[in-house]
C-alpha cells in the first residue's frame, strides 16, 4: 500500500477531526432545558432549541435592529449552546453565578471547538465568542433571538418555567427586555404586549 502524500495525510487528519467534533456534538441533544415544547409533551433539548433559533433567524431577519448578516447569525445560534454538552443548561431563572458559569462555558468553548483542525476551530469559537459579547449587529440580533423563543414558548404554554419559577412580571422585563429590545426592538413591542397581557390574566394575541 502506497504511503499517503503529506496533503492528503493533513486532509485525513482534519476529516477526522471534523468527524470527531461532530460525533462529539451528538450529546447536545441529551442536554434537557427547562423550556417545554409548545405542546407540552416534554422539555425541549438545547440541539432543539438551537435549530428552532436558527430559523427564527431565518424567517425574522427583517426585524433585526440593523443590517445583520443572516447567514453569520445562524452560526452563532447553532454554535452557541454547544457548550452546554459540558456544563449543562442553566436556566435565566435559575440563579446561578453567571462570572462562574462565564468562566465553565469559555473552558467548554476551547475543548470542544478545539476539537477541530485549523483555521476552523478559531473560526467556530470567534463567532461563539462574538455571540456572547453580543457587540456586533449580527451577534445582538442573535442574542435577542435567544431571549425571544423562551419568551414565547413560556406565553404560549401558559406560563411555563415562570409559573414553575415564581416569576414576575418585573424579572421578566429585567431579564428579557434589555436583550430584545437593544437586537429587535420591533419583537420586542410584540413581546410588551403579550407579557401585559399574561400578567393581567388575558390570553396573549
Amino acid at each position: 500500500m502506497r504511503p499517503l502524500s503529506g496533503v492528503q495525510a493533513t486532509q485525513s487528519t482534519a476529516l477526522e477531526k471534523q468527524l470527531a467534533f461532530l460525533r462529539e456534538i451528538d450529546r447536545l441533544k441529551t442536554v434537557v432545558r427547562q423550556s417545554p415544547l409548545l405542546d407540552k409533551s416534554r422539555k425541549e433539548n438545547s440541539a432543539e432549541h438551537s435549530w428552532h433559533l436558527a430559523m427564527y433567524a431565518l424567517v425574522l431577519n427583517e426585524y433585526a435592529c440593523g443590517a445583520v448578516n443572516t447567514n453569520r447569525v445562524m452560526q452563532m445560534l447553532l454554535l452557541h449552546d454547544i457548550v452546554e454538552i459540558d456544563v449543562g443548561d442553566h436556566p435565566i431563572h435559575g440563579g446561578y453565578s453567571s462570572k462562574l458559569q462565564a468562566e465553565q462555558e469559555s473552558s467548554a468553548a476551547e475543548r470542544l471547538f478545539g476539537l477541530l483542525p485549523q483555521p476552523q476551530c478559531d473560526e467556530f469559537r470567534r463567532l461563539w465568542k462574538e455571540f456572547e459579547l453580543a457587540e456586533t449587529e449580527d451577534a445582538k440580533f442573535a442574542k435577542a433571538l435567544d431571549r425571544f423563543q423562551p419568551l414565547l414558548v413560556n406565553i404560549f404554554t401558559d406560563g411555563g418555567t415562570w409559573k414553575e419559577s415564581g416569576v414576575s412580571l418585573e424579572q421578566v422585563l429585567r431579564r428579557y427586555g434589555p436583550a430584545i429590545k437593544k437586537g429587535a426592538p420591533q419583537l420586542w413591542a410584540v413581546c410588551e404586549r403579550w407579557v401585559t397581557q399574561y400578567f393581567s390574566g388575558q390570553v396573549p394575541e
